[in-house]
C-alpha cells in the first residue's frame, strides 16, 4: 500500500495538471437548462436537511431528497469575493481588483453559456460595477438587478432592496410602489425569463443571484408587522429577529421556481444549484445538529465559509443522496459547462475542477484541498490566504488547525508534535499556498504577478 505522503503527492500533482482539463464523458440529447441560486448572507447551518433545527425550510429540503446534498462546499467569507470567483472558476488572487467589482475583461460562466446558444439572465443582487453595460458584459441578455447603477440606500438612507425595491430592468432604472417586496419582483422576472425561454425553445441559464438573507432584517409580505414596522430599512442590519421569517421568503421563493420547472413540464431537463455566498451574518446564531453556531460572515473561520449545496437534475443525481467531496466556488463554472457539454477555452486557465462525475455517483475525490485568498478591498497586504482539507487548514502565517475539533481555530497545533500522517498533509497544504503566492494578479490584463494592488 502506497504511504500518506506518496498519495498526496500525487494527488497534488495532478490537481494541478487537471485544472484546465474539460472532461466532456457526459452527454445529453437536448442541452439542460440550468438555474443557480445563490443565497445571500446564508451559512450551512441554516438548512433543516443539514441538520438545522432554528428554521423551516420545506422547499430547500425537498430539493435535498430530489438530489444531491454536499456537506463540505466552501464560498469566500463576503460576497463580492465569492461572487468574482464563483462566475470566473478563478481564485481571488488570480482576478480580483477591489470590492464591489467584477473586472470587466474577465470571461464568466454566463458569457460561456451565451456563446453556446443559452439564453442567459440573472435576477437579484448585483454589486459587481456599476457601468449600465455591465451585466450585459458579464453575458446577461436580460436582468432584473439590485445595486447596478443605483446605490444600497437612496438619499435619506433607507435601504432599497425590500419594501419600494429600485431596481434596474433590462436597462432601466426602475421604483417600485411601496407595497412592493423586491425579492418577490425579482422572484416573478426571474419566472418570467424561465418561461419564455422556454416558449422561445431555446436552453436558458438562470443566475438567480438572491437579495435574501442579507440585512436589514426586516418584515416581510408574510410577517404580521409587513408595511407597519418600516424602521429596520433605515439602518443597516435591522432587527435580528426578523431574520427567521427572511429565510422562510426565500425558501418559499425557491419552492416556486421548482414548481414553474413542473408547471413547464422541463423540471427533467434542469440542473438546479443551490448555495449561499458566504457565512450567516454575525448577528444571527442558529442551531445545528444541537451545537450552536454563531454567524461569522467576514471570517474565514468554518461559520462564515461553510455553505449550503444541494443539487437537483433528475435522471442524473441520484434522489436522496449525501456527497462528502470538497467542493469550492472555483468549481462551479466547470461543472455546469461540463453538464452542458460546453467546451471551456484553454487561454481562461481556470482553477475549478467539475464535479460531474459526483454528481453521477462517483465516489473517488473530487479534490484533495481548496485555496482561499481573500481581501476585501482586494490589497494584499491585507489578505487572509489558507488551504484546507476536510480535516486540517493551513494559513500562510503557518498557524494549522484540525477544524472538526476546533471549529473556531482557538487552538493552533504544533505541527513538530504531530505524527507523520498529519505531517504529510501539512506540507500538501504548503506546497498550494507556495504555488498561488507570486500569482497575483496574473488573469487581469495589465497587472503582473506580484502586483501588491496597495
Amino acid at each position: 500500500m502506497m504511504n500518506l505522503k506518496f498519495q498526496y503527492t500525487i494527488v497534488f500533482l495532478l490537481a494541478f495538471g487537471l485544472f484546465n482539463s474539460n472532461c466532456t464523458s457526459h452527454s445529453v440529447d437536448k442541452p439542460p437548462n440550468v438555474v443557480f441560486i445563490l443565497a445571500d448572507d446564508l451559512g450551512y447551518e441554516t438548512i433543516g436537511a443539514n441538520g438545522g433545527t432554528s428554521y423551516q425550510t420545506p422547499a430547500i429540503d425537498q430539493l435535498a431528497s430530489d438530489g444531491m446534498r454536499f456537506e463540505h462546499c466552501y464560498a469566500q467569507p463576503l460576497c463580492t469575493p465569492t461572487r468574482v470567483q464563483l462566475m470566473t472558476g478563478i481564485y481571488n488572487v488570480r482576478n480580483y481588483v477591489s470590492f464591489g467589482l467584477l473586472e470587466p475583461s474577465q470571461t464568466t460562466f454566463a458569457n460561456l453559456f451565451r456563446e453556446a446558444g443559452y439564453a442567459t439572465g440573472m435576477v437579484g443582487k448585483w454589486q459587481l460595477g456599476k457601468a449600465p453595460s455591465s451585466p450585459n458584459k458579464a453575458g446577461f441578455d436580460n436582468y432584473c438587478l439590485w445595486q447596478l447603477q443605483k446605490p444600497r440606500a437612496d438619499s435619506t438612507g433607507r435601504d432599497t432592496r425590500y419594501a419600494m425595491p429600485v431596481l434596474t430592468v433590462d436597462g432601466e432604472v426602475k421604483t417600485f410602489a411601496e407595497t412592493d417586496y423586491g425579492p418577490e419582483v425579482i422572484n416573478e422576472y426571474g419566472l418570467d425569463f424561465i418561461e419564455k425561454s422556454h416558449q422561445s425553445g431555446k436552453p436558458f441559464f438562470l443566475y438567480y443571484s438572491m437579495m435574501l438573507t442579507h440585512c436589514p432584517f426586516s418584515p416581510t409580505p408574510h410577517s404580521p408587522e409587513w408595511m407597519e414596522d418600516d424602521t429596520t430599512i433605515m439602518s443597516y442590519k435591522g432587527h435580528a429577529h426578523y431574520f427567521d421569517d427572511m429565510v422562510a421568503e426565500m425558501d418559499r421563493m425557491v419552492g416556486k421556481v421548482n414548481e414553474k420547472l413542473e408547471e413547464l413540464g422541463i423540471e427533467d431537463n434542469t440542473l438546479i444549484v443551490f448555495t449561499g455566498d458566504n457565512g450567516t451574518d454575525v448577528p444571527i446564531v442558529s442551531m445545528l445538529n444541537g451545537r450552536e453556531v454563531a454567524g461569522a460572515k467576514g471570517e474565514s473561520i468554518d461559520a462564515g465559509t461553510r455553505v449550503p449545496l444541494i443539487v437537483k437534475w433528475p435522471g442524473v443525481v441520484t434522489p436522496g443522496t449525501v456527497s462528502n467531496a470538497l467542493i469550492d466556488f472555483t468549481d462551479f463554472l466547470p461543472t455546469m459547462c461540463e453538464a452542458a457539454t460546453i467546451k471551456i477555452p484553454d487561454s481562461l486557465h481556470i482553477d475549478g475542477r467539475s464535479f460531474m462525475a459526483q454528481l453521477q455517483g462517483e465516489q473517488s475525490p473530487h479534490r484533495q484541498w481548496i485555496y482561499s485568498w481573500h481581501s476585501r478591498n482586494g490589497k494584499e497586504s491585507e489578505a487572509t490566504v489558507f488551504a484546507r482539507n476536510h480535516r486540517y487548514k493551513l494559513y500562510e502565517s503557518g498557524a494549522f488547525y484540525e477544524i472538526p475539533e476546533d471549529y473556531k481555530e482557538q487552538r493552533p497545533l504544533d505541527v513538530e508534535a504531530m505524527d507523520a500522517d498529519a505531517k504529510d498533509v501539512y506540507q500538501t497544504l504548503s506546497d498550494v499556498l507556495e504555488h498561488y503566492k507570486t500569482r497575483r494578479l496574473d488573469k487581469v490584463p495589465g497587472h503582473v504577478a506580484k502586483n501588491t494592488n496597495d
